[in-house]
Order: structure tokens, then sequence, then C-alpha cells
């Protein structure tokens, strides 16, 4: 409601009680101000508006350092030297939206010192007062170029934000250590980049070296675009090792807390070279001159995996590759950052392809770009023996179990998920399970691509599959790079151009699906000829991707067991029906000292019985004794094979034998008809 119309109300109920002698003050509306270049008053000088991108290049190349010596004090130091065109305003940005994380999540809170100066004198800056991303500046007459320095204070631990400094690596995201011109694209920003290293490290990025000065790294002039598409990983401990079996222009740039952590072996290695040929058999086509995984082992940075289109940033545990076995459950995360070099960069929905970092993205097809990715990602990490046939299967009742039991789609469809983070990148919250999330436009959407590759196999008697829709969509233009934008129905039409079925009403009736009746979407695995069951004893593989199965309750009483603590309440569950959320503690099971090892032993004593199963639960100073009426033992999710059907799904899984020849040029087949709808889309 605007603040003249909110006043106005206010005083129409005040004027209701004026025969009230008591009210002796009269209440006057203040004038609104809709323009704040309008409001000098409260700053010392009135700030001009931002200046909306324009698509044409910018005067001169910015100057760019990064020292990130100083790993003690986890501060990232920066100089910037950026042309400017001549006297009056010029407003610089710091990045708001950032890639990968569909939200505006730049760190500006970490930026601290910001100086700006000319020809050796000050010039002063001024926050925009609606935008604390943007700082306006008056360059005075006679300025040609302005330097900037500022340091980004990177974070001791991840409570707020990713540590991104150990005594051993640096993580450096151009994007959060940067300030650009508004007013322009970002691939019309010309950037020259260099960054001091500690002593004697190495480095792993994208970007081309131009230079080296004993630890002071200079890089080949680019554009804004791609330098913050192209991050570093350095450290003391590195490795970097060819995993191309079709060249040399995919490394694994490994980097670890002690050197003992980079011993791959060859057959280790073997796998990511597996996995590289498989996705190429899938795609047909490359978008990149050369592609780095950015991959460190540690304990001391936070998790994660950010995907860009000529590399990604990965972390994994310190014994990685020195304690196998432990990593079966992991191993899928390099696959889907490879993925989506073609699905989310090559290939990105046209809301998410904006001017530059501070225009705010839309996230309307994140079940595409992630969802798909999700899948292509297991696909790829199976086909590769990245994961056995026993893992990949593990994974996917994993997931198949997870949305079954989710009550939250009763209120909030799949296609609401896609804004989560707009509405908060990745907050922790309670009951997550009736909240959905993050997770759901990955693995959720991951079942709805399940669903429509099996039903593609099924109509087509097998001759096709998504895999051709991997090819016609992803893997056209082979060595172009300009990402390009499509919509929902450049997808639909893709998936007819494979196999003709009404695929609108296929993907929003799984999109949308919402309410007390809605169901999960695990057409794909039984038409894959699977179904989803429980055991009570979990496989070998199973417990190596269910990692916390000696924890976890979720599927018999609905919750985790974390320490002592009752977490994970399940919306609707047993324990949630009984009145308990967060904070609960595990005293005591059936009069025992309780534990997961004695909760196990007593939902299996109740199994087939009419025995309670009884909690003594603490919190704070309160306890509480509950009983459970839960008699059907302990439930672990396992995928049975249907016997007497197509085993579809087992075919997915399988490696590609057969190379895919790169992708014909336009005026062939059903490719030219998916290209023609591609055409006439915007690039970046």
């Amino acid at each position: 409601m605007p603040r003249t119309r909110l006043t106005a109300a206010c005083l129409a109920v005040l004027m209701t009680t004026a025969a009230a002698p008591a009210m002796a003050q009269t209440f006057q509306s203040t004038p609104v101000i809709t323009d704040a270049t309008q409001a000098p008053l409260a700053l010392p000088r009135a700030q001009p508006a931002i200046p909306a991108p324009q698509d044409k290049p910018y005067p001169g190349v910015i100057q760019y350092r990064a020292d990130i010596t100083d790993l003690d004090r986890r501060i990232i130091n920066v100089s910037q030297t950026i042309p400017v065109a001549g006297p009056g305003p010029l407003t610089l940005l710091y990045p708001k939206f950032l890639p990968g994380n569909h939200a505006a999540t730049g760190p500006i809170q970490l930026i601290s010192g910001l100086t700006v100066t000319a020809n050796g004198q000050r010039i002063e800056w001024l926050r925009d007062t609606l935008d604390p991303y943007a700082f306006h500046l008056d360059i005075p007459a006679g300025v040609t170029s302005i330097d900037i320095a500022f340091q980004q204070l990177t974070q001791p631990d991840s409570s707020n934000w990713r540590v991104l400094m150990t005594p051993a690596m640096v993580n450096l995201q151009w994007e959060k250590a940067i300030l650009y011109p508004a007013g322009y694209f970002s691939r019309q920003i010309q950037v020259a980049p260099s960054v001091v290293l500690p002593a004697g490290w190495k480095y792993g990025t994208a970007l081309s070296t131009a230079s080296q000065d004993g630890d002071v790294a200079t890089f080949a002039t680019t554009d804004l675009y791609t330098l913050i598409d192209s991050p570093i990983f350095a450290g003391a401990h590195y490795r970097r090792v060819d995993i191309d079996p079709s060249g040399d222009r995919v490394h694994l740039n490994i980097l670890a807390d002690e050197a003992k952590g980079l011993a791959a072996t060859d057959d280790q290695l073997k796998l990511f070279e597996n996995m590289v040929q498989q996705a190429d058999r899938l795609f047909g086509a490359r978008h990149f001159d050369n592609y780095q995984f950015l991959f460190a082992l540690t304990d001391q940075m936070g998790g994660i995996g950010l995907e860009h289109h000529r590399s990604s940033e990965n972390t994994g545990a310190p014994d990685f590759f020195t304690n196998w076995a432990k990593s079966a459950g992991d191993r899928g995360l390099l696959p889907h950052e490879y993925t989506h070099s073609w699905n989310g960069k090559f290939m990105r929905p046209a809301d998410e392809l904006t001017a530059n970092h501070n225009v705010p993205t839309q996230n309307t097809l994140l079940w595409v770009y992630e969802g798909q990715t999700e899948y292509w990602g297991d696909v790829l990490a199976a086909r590769s023996g990245l994961h056995s046939r026993d893992v990949a299967l593990a994974t996917l009742a994993t997931v198949a179990a997870f949305y079954d039991e989710q009550p939250g789609r009763q209120w909030r469809a799949l296609q609401d998920t896609n804004n989560h983070n707009l509405l908060g990148y990745r907050v922790p919250g309670q009951f997550t399970s009736w909240m959905r999330g993050t997770g759901d436009y990955y693995r959720e959407s991951l079942l709805v691509w399940l669903d429509a590759d099996t039903l593609i196999r099924e109509g087509t008697n097998g001759r096709k599959s998504l895999d051709d829709f991997a090819r016609g969509f992803f893997g056209h233009n082979d060595g172009e790079w300009a990402p390009q934008g499509y919509r929902f129905e450049d997808v639909v039409a893709a998936l007819n151009a494979v196999y003709p079925h009404d695929w609108a009403e296929f993907l929003r009736s799984r999109l949308d699906a919402v309410g007390p009746d809605a169901k999960a979407p695990l057409a794909g695995i039984e038409r894959g000829g699977w179904r989803l069951t429980y055991t009570d004893t979990p496989s070998a593989a199973e417990k190596s991707v269910q990692t916390g199965w000696a924890n976890d309750f979720q599927y018999s009483l609905g919750f985790t067991l974390t320490a002592e603590k009752l977490t994970n309440i399940r919306w609707g569950g047993p324990a949630f029906e009984q009145g308990i959320g967060a904070g609960w503690s595990l005293v005591a099971v059936n009069g025992k000292t309780g534990s997961a090892e004695v909760l196990r032993d007593a939902v299996t004593a109740a199994k087939g019985t009419d025995a309670p199963i009884e909690l003594l639960l603490k919190s704070g100073d309160r306890f509480r004794t509950v009983a459970f009426a839960y008699h059907d033992g302990l439930r672990y999710p396992r995928l049975e094979r249907i016997e007497g059907t197509p085993d579809r799904l087992s075919d997915i899984l399988a490696p590609r034998r057969r190379q895919t020849r790169l992708l014909p040029t336009r005026g062939e087949g059903d490719r030219v008809a998916v290209e023609g709808l591609l055409k006439s889309h915007r690039r970046l």
C-alpha cells in the first residue's frame, strides 16, 4: 500500500474517535518521495539514477589485481584502474546476482576499505540508498582513469558465507571481489586480470595465462562475463591431470590440504576420463576450448559444486582418493557440474540470460537447468563407472523415497520451488519436508526427466531416448560458446522432434501437481522396470549412498537422530503426530540409555508386535515420555526389479559403446527444426 494511502487510512480511523476530548494533536501527511534523486537533504549530494545496461563497448580496459597472500588474516586485497570517458557521474556496481546461485547473493557485506583516487586525489563515493550494490562517483575534469582499492574480508568459517581461504589453498571468485561500471553489458567490458600468489603456489583456471613473473600471474585480457565465469583455485599442494581421451582440453586440477591427498591412482583417473568420453557420446559436441575441473580436497574450505562454462568449482573430502570406497556416494558431483557446460551455460533459460550481474534473474526453468543436469550427472556417473550400477540404483532409491513420502506437495507445487533461492538463498528452516526447497527442482525434476526418458524409450521400442533430446537441444553448433536462451516452448518442441507427444501437458501436470491427491513422479521408475520398496537391512552400496543410515528413522518413526538430537522431523510422520518438533533430545529408549543403536534394536524388536516403543525426550529443562505405536520395523529405500518387464533403467545407466559423430550442420533432419527454434534467441 502506498504511504499516502496508508496515512489517509490511519487518519480515517483516528477521525472516527475525534469526538473523544483527549485527542488534541493533528496528524499531517508527509509528501512521499518517489525519486531518490530528488532527496538530497539527508545525503551529501543528490544521487543519480543507475544507468541501465546497454550493448555497447566500454571504452578502455580495466586493469585488475587481486593479492591473495594474506592467508593468516584471510583478506583478499584488490586494486583496479578503470578508464573513464570524462567528467561527470559514474556508477560502479558490485555483482549482485551471482552465476549459479540463481539469486541476489553477492556478499557486499564483506567488502571494506573502498577508496577511489585519481591523479593522487581522493574521489568520495556515495552508496545508492535503494540499491546498496551501487556506488556513485562524480569524476572531476581532467581525469582519464580512476584507481580503486578495497579488501574482501573472507570468512574463517561457513556460518554465513563459504570459506575461500585456508593456509593451503584459496578459491578466488572474481565476482565477489570486483567493481565494474554500470550502463554496459558484461561482455562489453574488457578486463586485464592478474593475481599475486603465495610463494611457490600453483593454480588452475580456464583463463589463459599471458605471463608469470615470480608469484604474479597475469592473464590474457578478457571480457567481464568470461572473467566472472572463470574462477581460480590456487594452492600449495596441486596436481594437474589430463583426462581428455580425445586431446588435451579437459583437465582435473586437484588441490589438497596435504600432498598425500593428491594421490589419485591411474584406475581412479581413468573413470574421470571415461566420464569425459561418455559426455562426448551423449552430447556429440563441445562448447569450450578448454575445461578445467577445480577440485579441492579439504575439510577446511566450505563445500561447493558451482558450474561455469569452461570450469567448475568443487570440493571433496581430504581422503577422496585415498579412501576410495568411502567416496562412492560423492562421485556424482563432477559429472553434474560438467553437464552444466551444455545445460545451463551454453543452453540457458532465457530469463537467466541477463545483460550484467546486477539485472535480476528469474528462475522459471530451473527444473531444466538443474533438474535435467541432475539426471545426466547421475547417468554419466554410472556410464563412466564412477558409480557402480548398485550405487546408481541406491541413489535413485533415496530420491524416490524422499519424494514419495514428502508431504509438502500438498500445498506447494514443484514449479514454485524454482523460486526458492529468490526467497532466501538456501535458507535452512524447520520442517523441510513440508516447506520444500532448493533440492526439489534438482531431484524431483530428475524423476520427471526419468519419466520422460522411459516414455520415449517405450513409445519408440527403444529406438530413441532422452539421449536424442540431449544431442539435439544441447549438442548443436559444435565449438560455439556464446550462450543461447531457451523457453518452455523450445523444450517442448525439442522433445516433440524426438518423439511426438503432448509434452506440454506431460511437463505441466508434473510441475504444477499440488494438493492432497498430488503424487511424486515415480512412473519413470516402474516404466524402467523397477519399483520402490523398503528393506530393514541396507546393502553395502545402499550404505555408501545413505551414509547416515544408522541414524536414519525417517521412514519409520519420522526423524533423524543427529548425535542425541531429533532432527528433520517429517511433517505428518509419527514423531510429528506426537507433537515433537525441533530441539528435543533422546534420553532413553524403553528404559535404556538412548542411542541410535539402542533405538534401532527397539524398532526391530517391536516389528510385528503390539508393544509400544517408549522414548524419554528432553528439551531444555522439560522431559516427556512418548510411546510410538509403530510395528513395521526399520525401513530403508531400495529399488526392486519387476520381473517380466523391460529393464530400461539398466539400459539408461549402461555406457555408450560408440562415439557419436559431431552433430550435422544445418539442413539435416530433426536437428534443423530444433536449431530453427533457437536462431531467434538473444545471446549474452
